[in-house]
């Protein structure tokens, strides 16, 4: 009987470091995605200048605490507005939920948005646009906040991976117009994972 129960506890602590493993991969393979997106001189949104340095992106160490799972709250009959932007185009954007979760001991929520023309497109019917601020914002990382892709989960939880929280195209360059992160979005914990600033 000792020996089944070492033998499961075994078992279920290797599940959970494959687990974490797989984690770390996913958050490594955006790392390396990004980083070859912003190299492409024909994806980039870096300046010509910076893009003739540009070796990386500065990440915070992966750290699969910032993986939370959250509870997915639909809010339907919301009506569209116009999101602001770091310029004056002003795009429709719709609520399209709300996420509820726990982070270093602080209940948190986040609300969903949606592109009203970016889900006419082919295959970004189900997309889900997380902005956010967090108490890193203006210090470690960017002062405008940073965003998140999600997708339309199928069930009343989803997984939020902070690890490929990426920083709006205006970080970089000043001729893209970038949607403001809504106030109610502020998060009063320090996310610590996902892209840095690029300048100091």
């Amino acid at each position: 009987m000792m020996r089944l129960s070492v033998f499961f506890s075994l078992v279920a602590t290797f599940t959970l470091w494959s687990q974490e493993k797989t984690e770390e991969q996913t958050a490594q393979a955006f790392q390396t995605e990004i980083n070859a997106d912003y190299a492409n001189p024909e994806e980039s949104p870096l300046t010509a200048e910076d893009l003739r340095t540009f070796k990386s992106l500065d990440f915070y160490p992966i750290n699969t605490k910032y993986r939370v799972e959250a509870s997915f709250v639909r809010t339907p009959n919301e009506k569209t507005f116009k999101m602001k932007t770091s310029t004056t185009r002003t795009p429709e954007y719709v609520k399209y939920g709300e996420l509820q979760f726990l982070l270093d001991g602080k209940s948190c929520k986040l609300n969903l948005y949606q592109n009203i023309e970016l889900i006419k497109k082919e295959g970004y019917a189900d997309y889900l646009f997380l902005p956010f601020f967090d108490l890193t914002c203006g210090k470690e990382s960017y002062i405008g906040g940073r965003y998140l892709d999600l997708r339309i989960p199928n069930g009343e939880t989803m997984i939020v991976d902070f690890n490929k929280a990426y920083n709006p195209y205006c970080a970089y360059n000043h001729k893209y117009s970038c949607p403001v992160v809504p106030l109610e979005n502020n998060l009063e914990v320090a996310i610590e994972a996902g892209v840095k600033k690029f300048h100091d």
